[in-house]
């Protein structure tokens, strides 16, 4: 079976630890928990082909730059989900300052853009049209919310897609 290292990124608070419970145990809780440091997960993933992965997804700590971390927590990646918070614009300019980082630093890396919090349509303050200008290098766009589960699995189903089909990692 084919093991694939996947890596979240993001500032602080998007939700990727959510988005990361959410898929791997289908669970989700309202109380904010930070990560520190690195936290590792394992779920296998059956693609659309009927092959099995192992996806070992590393959730990094919330930051803007990664690029102290490269030797340390990012090597041998296959991948890269970035999360931004649609109710926090900063936070899209800042997933795109991620992006710009990882393209030159693990360049053809699969990637996405993952803005989450879509269920809070009140207070979404992301346009698609921004998402689409701020965000050429980040991969595929994704709209999620680790609450309701919207665009999770296949977020997720998808990214380890395309870490198969590519040679790296």
């Amino acid at each position: 079976m084919i093991k694939k290292k996947l890596c979240l990124l993001g500032s602080l608070g998007v939700g990727k630890t959510s988005l990361i419970r959410k898929f791997v145990l289908n669970v989700y809780s309202e109380t904010y928990l930070c990560t520190v440091g690195v936290k590792v997960d394992k779920k296998i993933v059956r693609l659309r082909d009927g092959e099995d992965v192992i996806l070992m997804i590393w959730d990094m700590e919330g930051q803007d730059d990664f690029s102290s971390l490269a030797d340390t927590y990012l090597r041998g990646l296959s991948g890269y989900l970035c999360v931004a918070d649609g109710t926090r614009p900063e936070t899209l300019r800042t997933a795109l300052s991620i992006c710009s980082s990882m393209n030159s630093m693990f360049q053809g890396v699969s990637s996405s853009l993952l803005v989450n919090k879509c269920d809070l349509t009140d207070r979404w303050a992301v346009t698609e049209e921004e998402c689409h200008d701020l965000a050429p290098g980040c991969g595929r766009i994704l709209r999620t919310s680790a609450k309701l589960g919207i665009g999770v699995e296949e977020a997720f189903v998808d990214i380890a897609g395309r870490m198969v089909e590519r040679p790296h990692g």
